[in-house]
């Protein structure tokens, strides 16, 4: 039986947005978090809507796909597939602070113990990857580097973390985990490389992004990273899947609220796709 038919996918009505995005339709994908049945019941959806556009298609995973839920491989093999495998023609796999962390903790270097610190913390949720990565390796004991990511993950799914991007421009539309930070130079706050932890603020920014009511110069952001009730916190806003400020945000809280948030973007239009059951209880968060 298809596991996807288990888990129930939410399609919005379309909602009307100045996108320009040269004729294509996009399906961006945000924060999935190890809720890997979840994101297989998207994609399928994904694929069924695919079928009925005639505009090139494109997949775009803005990050954030490890960690805190039950099946961040399961997750990754799914990521790692090729576009013809969810029925689009392009897929682009943007890199999330949670992606950063487990990769500047394997590597090793100047940041690696802060890294490793952080992702595996109780908050961030990378402990439970870890087990699962030993036990895919039947490695128990192994530490958190490269061996151990390669030995558990395989290299398909390695060769796609290496190429993860952090951002992709479409017409007017902007595609990151975290957001802009409007006072900054966007060329150059996009390129910062995610060695540089923290500082490649595009994965990490909230507070002066969500806040901001002054616009980007244009350009529309499509961003995920800030779950629902911390996204409220800063924007005020009741509903974060809402186009409002130039923004549209697109973290669900996933492993949080059980819910894995996606949109299907055209030019002019959007509308937002849910799949899961909403915890009764949500998780409230602090850091994402």
């Amino acid at each position: 039986m298809d596991t996807a038919l288990k888990v129930p996918v939410e399609i919005a009505e379309w909602k009307p947005a100045p996108f320009d995005l040269a004729g294509e339709t996009v399906f961006a994908v945000g924060d999935v978090h190890g809720c890997a049945e979840e994101l297989r019941a998207l994609l399928g959806t994904i694929g069924d809507l695919a079928k009925e556009s005639c505009n090139h298609k494109r997949l775009i995973y803005l990050g954030d796909l490890i960690n805190r839920g039950p099946d961040s491989i399961g997750v990754l093999d799914l990521w790692a597939r090729d576009a013809a495998a969810h029925g689009v023609d392009h897929i682009d796999r943007l890199m999330g602070n949670h992606e950063i962390m487990m990769l500047l903790a394997a590597i090793g270097g100047p940041h690696a113990h802060k890294a490793e610190t952080m992702w595996l913390s109780k908050r961030m949720g990378g402990q439970v990857l870890l087990d699962q990565m030993r036990a895919q390796a039947r490695q128990p004991a192994a530490r958190a580097d490269l061996a151990l990511l390669e030995a558990s993950l395989g290299d398909q799914v390695m060769h796609r973390l290496y190429a993860m991007r952090s951002h992709v421009r479409l017409g007017n539309a902007l595609f990151v985990h975290g957001g802009l930070d409007p006072h900054a130079e966007p060329d150059e706050f996009l390129t910062r490389p995610w060695t540089l932890f923290t500082e490649a603020r595009w994965a990490w920014i909230n507070h002066g992004f969500l806040d901001w009511r002054g616009g980007f110069h244009g350009t529309l952001v499509v961003h995920g990273h800030t779950p629902p009730d911390k996204h409220k916190a800063i924007s005020g806003m009741d509903d974060p899947h809402l186009f409002e400020g130039d923004r549209l945000g697109l973290d669900g809280g996933s492993a949080r609220t059980g819910i894995v948030t996606a949109a299907e973007i055209t030019d002019g239009r959007y509308r937002i796709l849910k799949a899961g059951i909403a915890f009764e209880h949500a998780v409230s968060s602090a850091i994402e």
